[in-house]
């Protein structure tokens, strides 16, 4: 029970003992047990003709007894039907239940974290590859009393933020920041750096008090939304110029993945985030 064996599953190559693959009454026992005839490479890798993205879910519960589910709905699915193919009845049920779970639970359509803390931050723009705008408003953190237009511009950033993120839901990642610094400010990451900053507040001076303006750059945030789109991972290297929200070109960002130039490299070196204050 304690032998090891080297298992290449479509190409996924794992190691494990005898005795976990033999645990349980399933396919595998019966492969391992001599009661099927297994194929073996010259190198002594056992072939196991299946795909072998779930294969590393299969033996942990074969370890373990049970194992921590995916959230996605497909990939449940997948590692179902995998388990269906080893004969594995306790994992079999377990992601039945999940799906059943799932049906009956409301799915959103588009999920926004909210961070509390720079660290959480920091590790959603870590683990992510997709490029991410972040929106941060925090009226709790104003001094000063707002001008007239303010409350109307305010609502107005939210608003947008809400329809950029349905529009671009799974191409972008958004995220929400309600306790920062500032009081209404825009942030956008490509290749898991800040490239852009807009800035929506400012304080003004009226009747010899200080108070907070909000303004609402509805161009320069689509605009900034659209550059962003660039820094997708699996996109070809895309042109130098791309239209904006008011019909007008401006140079795209140039650090874009597998097509940099000299210059490129030089200017990753030298990184500056574009910072607009409206």
């Amino acid at each position: 029970s304690n032998k090891y064996v080297k298992l290449n599953v479509g190409g996924s190559l794992h190691y494990t003992t005898m005795g976990t693959l033999t645990k349980e009454d399933n396919m595998l026992r019966a492969m391992f047990s001599g009661r099927m005839v297994v194929l073996t490479d010259s190198e002594g890798w056992i072939l196991i003709d299946r795909c072998g993205k779930h294969f590393s879910a299969i033996l942990n519960y074969l370890r373990d007894g049970s194992i921590t589910l995916p959230d996605n709905r497909f990939e449940i699915a997948e590692l179902l039907a995998e388990a269906k193919y080893y004969l594995i009845q306790g994992l079999v049920t377990q992601c039945e239940t999940s799906l059943e779970r799932k049906n009956v639970e409301a799915d959103p359509v588009c999920r926004v974290p909210i961070v509390t803390s720079p660290k959480e931050e920091q590790d959603l723009v870590r683990k992510t590859n997709k490029p991410i705008v972040k929106f941060m408003y925090n009226r709790g953190n104003n001094k000063y009393s707002y001008t007239n237009s303010s409350d109307d511009n305010m609502l107005k950033n939210i608003e947008l933020f809400d329809k950029l993120s349905l529009r671009f839901n799974g191409r972008i990642l958004f995220i929400k920041d309600i306790i920062g610094d500032e009081i209404c400010d825009w942030s956008f990451y490509g290749h898991q750096r800040k490239v852009a900053e807009i800035c929506c507040t400012s304080i003004v001076y009226a009747t010899e008090k200080k108070q907070t303006k909000v303004e609402f750059p509805e161009a320069r945030i689509y605009e900034e939304t659209l550059n962003i789109l660039l820094y997708e991972q699996d996109r070809p290297c895309p042109p130098h110029m791309i239209a904006t929200s008011d019909s007008t070109t401006v140079d795209a960002p140039r650090s874009i993945h597998n097509c940099q130039s000299d210059d490129d490299i030089e200017e990753s070196r030298s990184h500056r985030v574009r910072r607009i204050h409206v």
